[in-house]
């Protein structure tokens, strides 16, 4: 079988059934009391440098790994940058990278340059958390909130022009006081909402008028991915907006102004 048709979730559930892979369901992993979690960007992707800046592709490499600290509950430490690249690469886009990274505030402590035939960027980055929600603790009855707008890189898309990525680790602590399940949405909000789901074995209900929107961004668009906004699962939603709810059952359900609603989301391999 070929990953095309397998799937992202399908080949991680293949390494997860063999016992190749270990505690995957979260965002990140716990190591001797460090939050660890890993991401890549690969030119040709996840990015077009006719379509970024330098600078911005080095923010957005650190702000989707801080985005899965802040999904954990978790402070930054620091980053791990391996960073692949032709050896035609001009050393003064480079630097704006590194620079783009350094606008994040966290430190980068080390890392691997490489040649490569076309830009790779793989972060790592470290954390600590005194409470790690995670993803499969959601319980029926529980709110579901959200932590800002949806959208902005679906609308950014279709304009042919890039949205940052927002960081959330402020909002990722508060909620993790006593959130009972939480996941970052870079795949779009029907496929984390399935993950959280399937995870914590309850059913998902949100209804898409409550979901708040970027300017310019469509319905459609909030399946797209790459908000990096927070859904968690609470029991009082405090400052948070609230989109849905948990019940038992299994699933997700969108409704829009009550009415059933069918949204897509990212999966990678098979797009």
């Amino acid at each position: 079988m070929k990953l095309s048709e397998l799937g992202e979730l399908g080949l991680l559930a293949e390494l997860e059934q063999r016992g190749l892979v270990h505690g995957i369901e979260h965002d990140a992993a716990q190591v001797d009391g460090v939050v660890v979690t890993q991401d890549a960007l690969v030119e040709g992707v996840h990015f077009r440098l006719d379509g970024i800046s330098w600078r911005d592709l080095g923010w957005r490499a650190a702000a989707v790994n801080l985005s899965d600290l802040a999904a954990s509950g978790a402070a930054p430490v620091g980053l791990i940058v391996t960073f692949g690249a032709p050896g035609d690469a001009k050393l003064d886009d480079v630097l704006e990278l590194y620079a783009g990274i350094a606008e994040s505030g966290v430190p980068v402590l080390g890392g691997d340059t490489t040649r490569s035939p076309q830009i790779v960027l793989s972060v790592t980055a470290l954390g600590r958390a005194d409470r790690v929600p995670g993803r499969a603790g959601a319980r029926p009855g529980d709110l579901l909130v959200v932590t800002g707008p949806f959208g902005a890189s679906g609308a950014a898309f279709r304009k042919k022009t890039f949205a940052r990525p927002p960081l959330r680790i402020v909002e990722g602590l508060e909620l993790a006081k006593g959130a009972h399940a939480m996941i970052d949405v870079s795949d779009g909000l029907a496929v984390d909402a399935a993950h959280l789901a399937r995870r914590s074995g309850c059913r998902v209900e949100i209804e898409l008028a409550n979901v708040p929107r970027a300017d310019g961004a469509t319905i459609d668009d909030l399946g797209f991915g790459e908000d990096y906004e927070l859904l968690a699962a609470v029991e009082d939603a405090g400052r948070f907006v609230v989109i849905g709810h948990c019940t038992d059952g299994e699933g997700v359900a969108f409704t829009l102004n009550g009415e059933p609603y069918e949204l897509e989301g990212w999966q990678h391999f098979t797009r």
